[in-house]
């Protein structure tokens, strides 16, 4: 259900997020703003022997409380402190809508396997499996639920894992729960935390580069898989940012690879702007979904050309941030939202950072330099997420 064909004005009243980038809004935007690349650290915890980079968050995590020891595992611990960050404001619309009224849809790929991980490996020592292990620590729902129990609120609470596109899902899925009238405002976003199953797994498929990503990079050889937690409070109330329109779409080209054509991923942008009631013109910067291996990279040059042309400025974040799967949407749409609501005249960028030189091979794109600026108050960012078996997501979102 589009947002034309509703007349719905939904707004993204506050964000929580946390990142390999950074632990908060503030130092997350900073460190994109300068190219940071520290967050993506080399090594082995995941792939014993044969280190990599990943993209971890650092510091310390809050404590899950004895009360919810079922949900305890890394992945809700991010929810938490992505959650302690927007509080207030949940509290606000639950004081005024009721706990019934508020929903939650979190989008993830891995949620709580690590739990899983580590209890196998205790078994497989001869040992018992470890007593604070329970299955709800790596059910896809799992983090829903979690926020649903803590917070009190009795709305529709459910995850969406369809892959690196998931928790772009949870925007489409959490706007349908308000034009329909069931919720009034909707948790909305994604989360994932490192594993072995995905660092391996992704290994085993040959897209894990051996250092540091390089989108859209000449020598771009595979990804850095990394952990992040986005958090929204979507609603009807007047918030800084709007969520202007959705488009999705599927190819189902390849089990993992994507259809070079990169058509359905054009038709998933056009899908957008077109919900949006905007020109590709009007659209300020574009958050690739970049995720530096040779063909993503190769096809959404192509398609964002043939959309765009080679005007309006754009970039991958995961250069800095690595590439955080079920919660990369949501990261990333995170990242607009920061570019939106920045106190800022003259429209700060965040570049694509690949220590390589731009595949002079693709179409020719505007990728963000370092410091490279608008010129002026940003008013319109797009995010395009792609998935395994061609699910694709892009959403475009507006100062207000």
């Amino acid at each position: 259900m589009s947002r034309g064909m509703t007349g719905l004005k939904l707004y993204l009243n506050d964000l929580g997020i946390l990142s390999a980038a950074g632990n908060d809004g503030k130092d997350m935007l900073a460190r994109l703003l300068a190219g940071d690349r520290s967050g993506l650290i080399r090594t082995d915890k995941y792939s014993p022997g044969q280190p990599f980079y990943v993209g971890a968050v650092q510091g310390e995590l809050p404590e899950i409380e004895s009360k919810y020891g079922v949900y305890a595992c890394r992945n809700n611990q991010l929810l938490l402190a992505a959650l302690n960050q927007i509080l207030p404001t949940v509290d606000g619309m639950i004081r005024c809508y009721g706990k019934a009224r508020v929903g939650v849809v979190i989008g993830t790929s891995s949620s709580g396997v690590r739990n899983t991980e580590l209890a196998l490996a205790e078994i497989a020592r001869g040992r018992p499996k470890p007593p604070q292990f329970h299955y709800k620590q790596q059910q896809f729902a799992g983090g829903a639920d979690f926020l649903a129990h803590l917070l009190g609120v009795t709305g529709p609470a459910y995850a969406i894992s369809t892959a690196c596109s998931s928790s772009g899902r949870a925007f489409a899925s959490a706007r349908r729960l308000i034009a329909l009238g069931l919720c009034d405002a909707v948790i909305v976003g994604g989360a994932d935390s490192l594993c072995r199953f995905t660092v391996c797994g992704f290994d085993a498929l040959e897209s894990v580069s051996a250092g540091r990503c390089k989108p859209f990079g000449r020598h771009r050889d595979g990804i850095n898989l990394a952990e992040a937690a986005s958090l929204f409070v979507l609603s009807k109330d007047e918030g800084p940012v709007t969520l202007q329109g959705i488009g999705s779409s599927s190819d189902a080209y390849h089990f993992s690879a994507p259809d070079p054509a990169g058509n359905a991923v054009i038709a998933a942008m056009q899908m957008a702007l077109t919900d949006a009631k905007i020109r590709p013109e009007q659209i300020d910067y574009v958050n690739l979904h970049g995720t530096a291996t040779p063909l993503n990279d190769a096809m959404e040059s192509k398609a964002l050309h043939s959309v765009f042309g080679e005007a309006v400025a754009v970039s991958s974040s995961k250069g800095m941030t690595g590439h955080a799967l079920g919660a990369a949407a949501a990261l990333e749409l995170g990242i607009c939202w920061l570019l939106l609501t920045q106190d800022d005249q003259t429209g700060l960028l965040v570049p694509n950072i690949n220590d390589d030189v731009i595949d002079s091979s693709l179409p020719a794109l505007n990728y963000v330099s370092p410091g490279q600026v608008l010129g002026r108050p940003m008013r319109h960012c797009q995010s395009n997420s792609f998935a395994f078996g061609g699910n694709n997501i892009s959403i475009i979102v507006s100062r207000t």
